[in-house]
């Protein structure tokens, strides 16, 4: 199995390696700076270099003509606005090499709940956003036959060390759950959160 991790607007980080290095197959990280490591000091230095140099468009134009040149089955995980970016490709007919998805901590999904994912996607929300209710949003994406959504007791970004809500418990126990998964298997799949923790948080679509 091949995976992709679609990185946050840090890009690829040390964070990230660990993760890639964790799981079984062959993984790469994909982001939006060409593997330049950008050393990003804050969240908020990261988001306005990200805004102003890239931007959400151009990364999934980017992701999107990757994959299309990508001609192997891959499986995608992607942080934040690597899962955005994911989100918005997977109404796309042309991608047809992706087994399946995981999303973890995307905001930018509000805007685009009119999409209809063409190959399955699994979100993991965070316990609460400012900017809008996820309950709300959960209610309406659940619809989907091939979306799974879980909520995590945990705040975005809590899967990246350089966050400020990183939290270390969660981001082990989710590592762990990533993974489980056989490298010749889907990373998408129910058995994904087959975890005690979060057994009640768990909301299939």
């Amino acid at each position: 199995m091949h995976r992709i991790i679609v990185s946050d607007i840090f890009g690829k980080t040390k964070s990230l390696e660990k993760i890639s290095d964790s799981l079984s197959g062959t993984v790469e990280i994909f982001d939006p700076y060409d593997s330049v490591s950008m050393n990003f000091k804050t969240e908020q230095e990261a988001y306005a270099h990200f805004s102003s140099e890239v931007g959400l468009e151009k990364y999934t134009e980017k992701l999107k003509e990757y994959l299309l040149n990508l001609k192997k089955p891959v499986s995608l995980l992607g942080f934040s606005v690597g899962a955005s970016a994911i989100w918005k490709l997977s109404a796309e007919q042309e991608i047809v090499n992706v087994l399946g998805s995981v999303c973890f901590y995307s905001s930018q999904i509000r805007h685009y709940r009119e999409i209809v994912p063409q190959f399955p996607v699994q979100l993991v929300f965070p316990s609460d956003e400012n900017s809008f209710s996820i309950t709300e949003l959960i209610e309406q994406l659940k619809k989907n036959k091939r979306v799974k959504i879980h909520q995590a007791p945990y705040l975005h970004g809590f899967m990246n060390f350089h966050s400020p809500n990183f939290t270390p418990y969660a981001y082990a126990l989710y590592l762990r759950a990533l993974c489980n998964v056989p490298c010749n298997t889907c990373i998408q799949m129910s058995e994904f959160f087959r975890i005690s923790d979060f057994s009640k948080r768990f909301v299939s679509g």
